[in-house]
């Protein structure tokens, strides 16, 4: 039997307004959601400003570590889009008109709108593969294992079908979730018994207050499914045993 091979991915968000709380982070579910059906696993998060130096060094230390990298934000139209060129000068090579993406862009606008804003979208990596986009025209790109895509999420979340065949994974990532009518002091313990019986399984516990009461959703994630059955039966033994109420729906 073939051992599955973790992949593992990193996502960069890029954006003065996601620090600045202007702007809510959804793309981080969105991709990550995503990549596990395709058997990656995402590792790692960091969210940084609008600054080349911080980008180029933050995109050559994830590029490095992590199979695939994802960047979302900075290419748009913008004098504070500065993704691309950060990128550019990441991987040491050449930025300005991508021959493709310009034509792309001038097809998608009519003569009158494709102004110089729209045409600052076409300056990527001259020789990076583009990333289509179904919404609104402008590409993103790949350089290598980078993956630069939009801060829109609906724009984002319409590009992600069209690099399924650019991403080799492993098995997908599998995940069930109890939830129950507790607080996590009262499973702390059981829980970490659990989890230390099945190590290569990920089990978290996340509490909640829904309908006015108290809970714990309890997440188990592996690309075994027998191994997910296994750590459900020995949660749910000793939920039974405290007699702790499993909440179906609510």
């Amino acid at each position: 039997m073939t051992k599955n091979i973790e992949v593992s991915a990193a996502i960069l968000i890029i954006g003065n307004e996601i620090l600045s709380g202007r702007t809510k982070d959804i793309n981080t579910s969105t991709i990550a959601t995503w990549l596990n059906q395709l058997g990656v696993r995402v590792q790692e998060v960091r969210v940084i400003p609008d600054v080349e130096m911080i980008i180029v060094s933050t995109i050559n230390k994830l590029r490095r570590k992590y199979k695939y990298v994802f960047t979302t934000g900075g290419i748009g139209p913008t004098h504070d889009d500065i993704t691309a060129q950060s990128i550019s000068k990441a991987f040491g090579v050449k930025y300005g008109i991508h021959k493709e993406a310009y034509r792309l862009l001038e097809d998608y606008y009519k003569k009158s709108e494709f102004s110089e804003g729209r045409k600052k979208m076409a300056r990527i990596p001259v020789n990076a593969k583009l990333i289509l986009n179904p919404t609104s025209g402008a590409p993103g790109f790949i350089m290598e294992n980078v993956f630069c895509l939009p801060g829109v999420p609906s724009i984002l979340q319409s590009m992600l079908g069209t690099l399924n065949n650019e991403i080799s994974g492993g098995m997908p990532i599998i995940s069930r979730t109890i939830n129950l009518r507790t607080v996590e002091s009262e499973i702390a313990k059981s829980l970490t018994s659990v989890q230390n019986k099945n190590k290569d399984v990920e089990i978290g516990s996340y509490p909640f207050f829904r309908a006015g009461k108290l809970g714990v959703a309890i997440v188990i994630r592996s690309a075994d499914q027998s191994k997910i059955d296994i750590c459900n039966a020995q949660i749910l033994d000793f939920v039974n045993k405290k007699k702790i109420q499993v909440i179906i729906n609510e």
